[in-house]
């Protein structure tokens, strides 16, 4: 499909990305920017969980309202969301890994 000789999608997309700051150029140590602060890294963990947790909650009482099994889905659906809550947080905590085999 058309394209630069071996300019892959990946390579121009994180061109653009440094042309507008969202990524740094490699070998630039500190390009990216200043690290998040405490309370703004403390705030993104609570909207991770009590987001997952409302969205959840408001699929299981639709359900529970549409099929009239109250409150059986809906505390189910508490468990899913949970669980959601709590991976969206490991995925933000984990520690960076080597994405260079991934694209």
């Amino acid at each position: 499909m058309g394209g630069k000789g071996g300019d892959s999608f990946t390579e121009r997309l994180r061109s653009a990305r440094r042309k507008q700051g969202l990524e740094a150029d490699p070998g630039t140590p500190g390009a990216a920017g200043p690290p998040p602060s405490g309370l703004g890294f403390a705030l993104r963990i609570g909207v991770e969980l009590v987001s997952a947790m409302v969205v959840a909650v408001l699929i299981g009482w639709g359900l529970d309202s549409l099929l009239g099994t109250r409150p059986f889905i809906t505390a189910g659906f508490v468990l899913v969301g949970g669980a959601a809550g709590a991976a969206n947080v490991w995925r933000v905590m984990a520690p960076d890994r080597d994405r260079s085999g991934q694209d």
